[in-house]
């Protein structure tokens, strides 16, 4: 086994289910974060062992440790602060929510995962874009699959360029996939 992954079975067994912190932040927050953005797992994993409540975790700029395991691609801290209770809507201070990331850097399960635990689909960051929006600029047709099954909106415009997500998928002829999975999807009256 994987010497991160027998470290995360050994807290995974060792620690008691723990109600989520509102959000911890702080020093130790910043170095949880800190160490999931630089891949430092040992660092990681012994800042979580000794304060579990860093599960919804920030850094002084207000990026939280799932969205900073998302952005790095890693699947393992992405579902292990899922199972341990992360918000799976606590965005960053940008308004950026973890299913965004996902979206952003094309990480599939991540946004599964996020969705089957209630992430809300149609939440927007400060450039009012959403999940469905990003998806769609970013050419992420299993994650436009798997938010228009969901019932993102893909009519909800952002308040950046005033496009919605079906705008987006017609002004870029690239990908025809995704206007049809969109398009499958009727406007509401």
């Amino acid at each position: 086994m994987h010497p991160f992954k027998r470290a995360l079975a050994v807290i995974a067994v060792a620690s008691i289910a723990l109600p989520a912190a509102a959000q911890d932040g702080g020093y130790d927050g910043a170095q949880f974060v800190k160490a999931i953005q630089d891949g430092k797992n040992d660092d990681a994993v012994n800042l979580f062992k000794a304060k579990p409540s860093l599960v919804n975790a920030r850094d002084f700029d207000g990026m939280t440790a799932l969205i900073a395991a998302i952005d790095n691609r890693d699947r393992e801290w992405a579902g292990y602060l899922l199972q341990q209770g992360a918000d799976p809507n606590l965005a960053a201070r940008t308004g950026e929510t973890p299913l965004m990331a996902a979206a952003r850097v094309g990480l599939t399960e991540a946004a599964d995962w996020l969705i089957d635990m209630g992430a809300k689909v149609d939440a927007e960051n400060k450039m009012g874009e959403t999940a469905l929006i990003i998806a769609v600029q970013r050419r992420q047709i299993p994650i436009v699959r798997a938010l228009v099954a969901a019932g993102a909106n893909p009519d909800k415009a952002d308040s950046a360029q005033g496009y919605s997500a079906r705008d987006y998928a017609r002004l870029d002829s690239r990908t025809p996939e995704i206007l049809r999975i969109i398009e499958a999807k009727k406007p509401k009256p």
